[in-house]
């Protein structure tokens, strides 16, 4: 069995249009979010043995707050594919983690994770900003994972709760 924990990055900026899509950092609500997501992993003792984080700004930053509030100590992994990932390619990414990982958080973008968590729960959930969804697969090797598997949803998080 493994577990992956799937978060969306905290809210961002709109504030500076001139700003591209991948240099948006988070606002003042994502600042504040992050953290608290950190601590309910670490409350709970989820803290991933990885943290897979999309290379643009905003969930950059919300890995490394993420990280740092619940007591994750190892590398963020940076992976340009993440950025405007579909599910099919979340799970490539995943394909190639190490077997010797129990656990992996992978930090992402909408639409493509909603409609991870979609896949492997078998219904519809709502993602917002910072929402994040705790799944236990039964696989053993990580390249076993993939869009028909029947996860179990353990946990959500979501910044409003």
């Amino acid at each position: 069995m493994k577990r992956l924990l799937i978060l969306r990055h905290a809210k961002s900026s709109w504030a500076d249009s001139s700003i591209d899509d991948w240099h948006r950092p988070l606002n003042d609500r994502g600042e504040r979010d992050a953290p608290r997501a950190g601590n309910w992993l670490r409350e709970r003792d989820l803290i991933p043995d990885l943290i897979i984080t999309s290379d643009a700004i905003r969930a950059r930053s919300t890995a490394e707050a993420v990280a740092e509030a619940s007591g994750y100590s190892d590398t963020i992994f940076l992976e340009p594919l993440l950025y405007g990932a579909s599910p099919a390619e979340v799970i490539e990414v995943l394909n190639e983690v190490s077997d010797e990982l129990g656990s992996v958080m992978i930090v992402g973008h909408n639409p493509g994770l909603e409609q991870l968590v979609g896949r492997l729960s078998g219904e519809a959930h709502g993602m917002p900003t910072a929402g994040l969804f705790v799944f236990d697969v039964p696989i053993a090797r990580w390249r076993e994972l993939d869009l028909v598997l029947d996860a179990s949803l353990v946990e959500t998080w979501r910044p409003l709760d």
